[in-house]
């Protein structure tokens, strides 16, 4: 008799392992793209639907895309998608969760209320709100996985994003909402609330982070950010912080392509610039 499957969030499992995990940001809205990304070793991929025009198909596409490379070559590290949604509204938690995604990072949770209801939105009842419908989706494998419901609230994967003046103020009490998995500080935008729009490095901006780092990590939960310099990003994987996307791909091509152009052509490479928050 076969055994029935269960279940299994990697991304889930290594943040609570304490397990540092590197991650590329997707913007190109390509599932083409995003296959190939998905075999080069990052150990997640940022799936964008905030600032990107992706949607519920192209996000879909993407994911299939990733699944893809992980499984063509054998050995390949397993890149795990998390997909930002555009906003943290219920209906849209559901679509996404009901199309694959295991994990999924919230913008602008600025209290412990909204990210109570983030956690709601994430699960079955009676811890939650999520509607039922997994028969018929991509999550349970159109029930091939015959206990995805009874399973899924355990393997989902909430991460919220702090990214305001008022966000950090609470932010003690939203780390510790139970069923928040990972804080995810958003740079461009706390500088932006501080009021250092583009000013992602600013020693003031910086200070404020390093704190949250410590005080995310004080109440036991992951603590993630995007920060394209690396000697930026190395200092705070050092402090503590443990999903960290090092990179945008949208950038990473811009510069590939001018620098490869500055070669044929009487120009030096302009600087590209830095991706150090979204």
């Amino acid at each position: 008799m076969s055994q029935v499957p269960r279940l299994h969030n990697a991304f889930k499992q290594a943040l609570r392992d304490g397990k540092p995990q590197i991650g590329l940001w997707v913007g190109l809205a390509d599932a083409y793209a995003a296959e190939l990304l998905g075999g080069v070793g990052y150990d997640w991929l940022l799936i964008d639907n905030e600032h990107v025009p992706n949607d519920l198909r192209t996000s879909l596409a993407q994911m299939q895309g990733i699944a893809s490379a992980v499984h063509a070559v054998p050995g390949s590290v397993d890149s795990h998608p998390v997909v930002r949604l555009p906003v943290a509204d219920a209906t849209l938690v559901k679509q996404y969760l009901d199309i694959g995604a295991q994990t999924l990072l919230l913008p602008m949770i600025d209290t412990a209320e909204q990210a109570a209801d983030a956690v709601s939105f994430m699960r079955y009842p009676p811890e939650g709100i999520r509607g039922m419908g997994s028969g018929i989706s991509r999550s349970s494998r159109w029930h091939r996985f015959s206990n995805y419901v009874s399973e899924a609230n355990e393997q989902v994967c909430l991460l919220v994003q702090v990214e305001t003046c008022e966000a950090i103020a609470n932010l003690d009490a939203i780390a510790a909402t139970p069923g928040v998995d990972g804080v995810f500080i958003g740079p461009a935008d706390l500088s932006a609330s501080m009021g250092f729009v583009g000013q992602t490095s600013h020693p003031q901006v910086c200070a404020v982070i390093d704190e949250a780092i410590g005080r995310i990590r004080k109440a036991g939960k992951a603590v993630g950010i995007l920060c394209a310099n690396e000697e930026l990003a190395k200092h705070y994987l050092k402090l503590g912080a443990q999903f960290v996307a090092v990179g945008v791909d949208t950038s990473l091509l811009n510069a590939a392509a001018k620098s490869l152009l500055a070669k044929f052509k009487d120009a030096a490479p302009t600087t590209p610039v830095s991706s150090s928050g979204y």
